[in-house]
């Protein structure tokens, strides 16, 4: 452990050589959603096994039998994490290695957890906070007789302490600022004196800002990507193999045998949270769970060298867990702690280890990683690895039915004399489930009078009256 845990902030104790740990407090740290955790967001540092619990709530989640309300009442309910050091072999390791590396690319699609964004960053000139505050400031005056001083100095004093930047994730338009005649580099502060000593100052700065600002909302590139499987989209409206896994299936399965391992342990150390993810994952086909039914897991998230911001996961299921390993190439590296601020507690989670986290209900971000020495960060491979259930895969239906609905989708796009069709469609239209076309698509398909009347028993109770009426 690095620190010291203070004694009036929590309880401690040792059981059977894992150290528990209660929060007496759970903080609001809403305001830090978006932004990058610092050694200052937490009071010390876990490295060895420990159990983490929030403030017990007895009176909301009860044990069977428990009708207490003692402080010292821990259950799975009120669970933040568990550390277990030194879990999976190294071949087990070099197996997720292998299988999984590829996943992590370039994206944009990580949100707010690909954390706040400089003046310009990624090739991209991004809009601050300071400057959309002052741009509403002209926009809609204050005419409070109260105002004193120069609300301008006010506004650039409330960020002069702070990193000059955005989660908001809004661009200037480069290009069209300078069109019209103004350097991009001074262009803002110009604006803001003309605004500031002439009349009409609303109204030019409001055109700035529908003007000269993209319409589209931008993330930082970061490298991180999703194997395993994912649920429907509005368009990619079938149950799917991530591209990666579709594209690279012998070298995913390498990390199987992680994986199996991992859903043991998942079983040994939260038995009655892995029981629920385990009968929502006996819900679904097989075929889209990580290594079938050996794991109640259908996607694995991986991130690579990726300090995520702080945020919250979302989409895995509510009562289930997420399952957080690391990986990697050097494992000389430092920093990189898993920080909870709600808690001010951070987590050392080394390539072995095993993290079993609350991600959805905390909020949790990414101290910086410091690679070895003589290194950069862009030459390290630390791959961090959250194995969970999407809940949103219990809407799916079998395998072969959601391969019939990507058939569907395919089938129109390529057709030409589809009186939908057009240049880039997607397949996709509006009520296009409910549907004949579809209909008469599923009938013809080998499996599809069955598909039909388990998905869709109302199509056949239409086709069956109208045969009795004729």
């Amino acid at each position: 452990m690095i620190g010291k845990i203070p004694p009036n902030k929590y309880d401690v104790i040792m059981e059977d050589g894992v150290r528990v740990v209660t929060a007496q407090f759970w903080d609001d740290c809403e305001k830090k959603l978006g932004t990058y955790m610092e050694d200052t967001d937490y009071d010390f540092v876990v490295e060895e096994d420990t159990d983490f619990y929030a403030p017990p709530e007895c009176d909301v989640n009860l044990m069977d039998g428990c009708e207490q309300k003692c402080h010292n009442c821990v259950t799975e309910d009120n669970i933040i994490f568990k550390l277990r050091k030194g879990v999976f072999t190294d071949a087990e390791q070099l197996g997720a290695y292998e299988g999984l590396l590829h996943a992590a690319k370039p994206t944009q699609n990580r949100g707010v957890a690909s954390g706040p964004k400089g003046k310009t960053q990624g090739g991209r000139d991004w809009v601050t906070d300071e400057q959309i505050e002052i741009m509403d400031h002209f926009i809609h005056p204050s005419n409070s007789l109260f105002d004193e001083g120069d609300p301008i100095a006010a506004i650039r004093a409330k960020y002069l302490n702070k990193e000059k930047s955005s989660t908001r994730g809004i661009v200037w338009l480069r290009s069209k600022i300078e069109d019209n005649g103004y350097d991009y580099h001074d262009f803002f502060e110009t604006k803001v004196a003309e605004w500031t000593s002439q009349l009409g100052a609303a109204a030019d700065a409001k055109l700035v800002k529908e003007t000269f600002i993209s319409d589209t909302t931008y993330a930082n590139q970061v490298n991180s990507g999703i194997a395993g499987f994912f649920d429907r989209y509005p368009r990619i409206p079938y149950g799917r193999a991530t591209s990666y896994t579709e594209n690279n299936y012998e070298e995913y399965e390498k990390c199987y045998p992680f994986m199996r391992k991992l859903a043991d342990k998942f079983g040994e150390l939260l038995p009655r949270r892995h029981a629920v993810q385990v009968a929502a994952a006996d819900r679904i086909d097989p075929a889209f769970r990580v290594a079938g039914t050996d794991t109640p897991f259908t996607t694995i998230t991986v991130n690579k060298n990726f300090r995520t911001a702080a945020h919250r996961d979302a989409g895995d299921l509510h009562q289930g867990f997420s399952n957080l390993t690391v990986v990697a190439n050097d494992k000389n590296w430092e920093g990189g702690y898993l920080v909870l601020p709600e808690f001010r507690v951070a987590i050392n989670i080394r390539p072995g280890d095993l993290l079993l986290i609350n991600n959805h209900a905390g909020i949790h971000g990414n101290t910086e990683l410091k690679p070895p020495e003589g290194k950069k960060v862009g030459e390290m491979e630390r791959i961090s690895l959250v194995c969970y259930f999407r809940e949103k895969m219990l809407e799916l239906g079998t395998h072969e039915y959601e391969r019939t609905r990507f058939n569907y989708v395919e089938s129109r796009r390529l057709n030409q004399n589809h009186p939908e069709w057009r240049e880039y469609w997607n397949g996709i239209s509006t009520s296009m489930w409910d549907s004949q076309e579809w209909y008469t698509f599923l009938r013809q398909q080998p499996n599809g009078q069955n598909l039909l009347h388990q998905y869709h028993p109302k199509a056949n109770h239409i086709a069956a009256s109208l045969e009795e009426f004729f």
